[in-house]
């Protein structure tokens, strides 16, 4: 499939509803948005549920003109027929990112897997090149999340479980060792469940400040609203 070099590969901080509520915390997040799951025609959620890819976040905000799925599908494809050059420009573009924010006297943060879910970005030893950004993605991939407990991920890459309707057990778990699980619910959000605390990640995007060992709980939007599958959690 053909695809163009775009403008830009980040998605800047203001264009994206919830990483410009870091814009309060003095924190300029950036992300990168690929089209999720195969919707590019390649698999880039490897771990996603049925639940997971009927609720994607794909589905709001900006998410819903067709020319910025469009915008995302090209990313994907540049990511997958041409890593290099794709690359290239991803580091040229953060190289701007960590200067305007320092010219600013602000933080950066970035989230590199905003519709994805892959390892690629922490393995190519990209995030290394930039030790003072903070990097943090939300992943359904178990055995990664355990890297990252286990202290074996870089320095400044943060990462929160994702609860689905099939993977309970291991969120428990993760739990246990000291980590957080991010679940989409509709309702009133309890204090406490399944015997962890409960706070909200609707307030802001930068769950690398979570306290250990607590649920994320995170509003259901667009399609997810809807789900029937047990991806979303009901408290009422």
């Amino acid at each position: 499939m053909q695809y163009y070099i775009p403008n830009s590969l980040f998605t800047q901080p203001n264009r994206n509803k919830k990483t410009a509520k870091s814009e309060k915390y003095n924190t300029e997040t950036f992300g990168l948005a690929l089209a999720p799951a195969d919707v590019s025609g390649f698999q880039v959620c490897p771990y996603s549920s049925e639940g997971c890819r009927k609720s994607c976040l794909f589905t709001t905000g900006n998410g819903n003109y067709p020319s910025v799925v469009k915008g995302r599908i090209n990313k994907t494809l540049f990511f997958i027929n041409d890593r290099k050059l794709f690359m290239n420009k991803l580091e040229n573009e953060l190289i701007k990112a960590v200067v305007k924010t320092q010219l600013l006297g602000k933080k950066l943060a970035v989230r590199i897997n905003v519709l994805s879910d892959l390892e690629y970005f922490w393995k190519s030893g990209f995030m290394e090149k930039f030790p003072k950004v903070q990097f943090y993605d939300y992943t359904k991939n178990y055995k990664r999340m355990i890297k990252f407990l286990n202290g074996e991920l870089p320095k400044n890459y943060h990462l929160t479980f994702s609860l689905s309707e099939d993977n309970m057990s291991e969120a428990l778990d993760i739990l246990n060792r000291g980590g957080n699980v991010a679940v989409v619910f509709r309702g009133d959000m309890p204090k406490e469940w399944q015997g962890f605390p409960v706070i909200t990640g609707d307030e802001h995007d930068m769950r690398y400040e979570d306290p250990k060992k607590h649920w994320i709980f995170l509003t259901a939007k667009g399609k997810a609203k809807a789900d029937k599958t047990g991806f979303v959690k009901d408290f009422h």
